[in-house]
């Protein structure tokens, strides 16, 4: 009896350290996405989504993967959470500043710190904050393209209406939200061609194959393009399992 529990304990110290190495694996997903709107007289656009980094420091391996391959860097929300040290924070800001420009919407968890020492981290590393708002990545003489940017569900109201009126006249659209719920806050008629989002960590554990989100994927809509991204850390435990962490390398074209 003794020995079958031993064997028990074994088991289940080992499926604990699987999940933990899961968990901090460093993966670049890499998705080549076409649009029949796309500007035809425009090159592709590359971008470097990354979410959820929550308590982990970046690693080398996936700047380097990416450096050189994106035009810009787009954080999807909770670059921390409450108890990561602002030297951390700056880090991994400072690494992802060596890959593109960056802009920044705002996720829950982003709210456990002092709002303020962020926003000042923010403008001494020329990270673009996107809340309520939108800027023109690209423009040509009559086409351009929009990056909008909403604040989190869960922290407030999300004012979709004040990012559309910024991104007014521009011909194609891609909008950043934390929560991928947004997407039913819109329709058609407001030509947001694709949406970046994380938050539900893929559902981060998956027992038996369930969790209570499903793993992160592109999701063709009738009305948008949503992708979910398993996002990079963790929340609650530093643990993984059927959910792998998961950074995106998108290319978007015609």
């Amino acid at each position: 009896m003794i020995y079958f529990m031993l064997i028990i304990g074994l088991g289940g110290v080992c499926f604990l350290l699987y999940m933990l190495y899961e968990a901090f694996q460093n993966n670049v997903v890499e998705e080549s996405i076409r649009f029949a709107e796309f500007p035809v007289n425009m090159k592709a656009l590359r971008l470097f989504f990354i979410s959820d980094i929550h308590r982990r420091v970046i690693h080398s391996s996936i700047i380097e993967q990416v450096k050189g391959r994106a035009d810009y860097v787009i954080i999807g929300g909770d670059l921390l959470e409450k108890g990561v040290p602002l030297k951390r924070i700056k880090e991994n800001l400072q690494k992802l500043n060596e890959v593109a420009p960056i802009y920044f919407v705002w996720g829950n968890n982003d709210y456990e710190i002092e709002v303020d020492r962020l926003q000042t981290l923010f403008e001494e590393l020329h990270v673009k904050v996107l809340r309520n708002s939108a800027v023109i990545l690209e423009a040509s003489d009559s086409e351009s393209i929009a990056l909008l940017g909403v604040d989190d569900i869960s922290a407030s109201t999300p004012k979709l209406d004040l990012a559309l009126e910024a991104a007014q006249g521009s011909t194609f659209r891609i909008l950043v939200s934390h929560n991928p719920s947004i997407v039913h806050s819109f329709d058609k008629e407001a030509n947001i061609s694709l949406v970046l989002s994380g938050h539900t960590h893929g559902g981060q554990i998956h027992l038996f194959g369930y969790s209570p989100y499903e793993k992160g994927a592109l999701h063709f809509m009738d009305h948008t393009t949503l992708l979910i991204s398993n996002g990079y850390g963790t929340t609650g435990v530093p643990l993984r399992l059927g959910a792998k962490p998961e950074t995106q390398l998108l290319t978007i074209s015609d």
